[in-house]
């Protein structure tokens, strides 16, 4: 039986995709790569796909964190701060739950992301329910899809 983890997604099951890992016993997030060479040119931003899917349990958030070095070694911003997969984003109709980032160049050169790169930081977390929540809607779409 699954409980939590990282799939790839059918467009890139054929490339060179690694799933994601902590790098060491004390850290908390696992790195999230590119899943394609990228350019985000100045002034722009760009959504930038990782290849991957989540699942976990339905009382649980995937919280996606820029890495600390985008920022000041790439010129790169997290145009979300922190991108929050829901468990009912996995294989969503529209792109079967695949985490993406929109990334920001605030720089004055473009930026060339390789594939499989680090990029950002994904921790698993439990989240807690307001007294008589009893909301029962699925998610029908993809990024965006629960509303303005």
């Amino acid at each position: 039986m699954k409980l939590r983890g990282f799939e790839i997604v059918t467009k890139y099951k054929l490339k060179d995709i690694s799933l994601p890992v902590r790098k060491t016993k004390g850290s908390a997030g696992y790195d999230l790569s590119c899943a394609e060479d990228i350019v985000i040119e100045p002034d722009t931003f760009k959504f930038v796909p990782t290849g991957i899917k989540a699942y976990m349990p339905d009382d649980e958030v995937l919280q996606v964190y820029p890495r600390s070095s985008l920022s000041f070694k790439k010129n790169l911003v997290k145009l979300n701060s922190v991108g929050i997969i829901d468990s009912d984003y996995y294989n969503n109709p529209d792109n079967e739950g695949e985490i993406m980032l929109i990334l920001y160049n605030f720089g004055k050169e473009k930026v060339e992301l390789k594939q499989g790169e680090r990029i950002a930081q994904g921790l698993f977390m439990k989240y807690l329910l307001v007294d008589g929540d009893e909301t029962k809607v699925r998610r029908l779409g993809g990024l965006g899809s629960t509303g303005n």
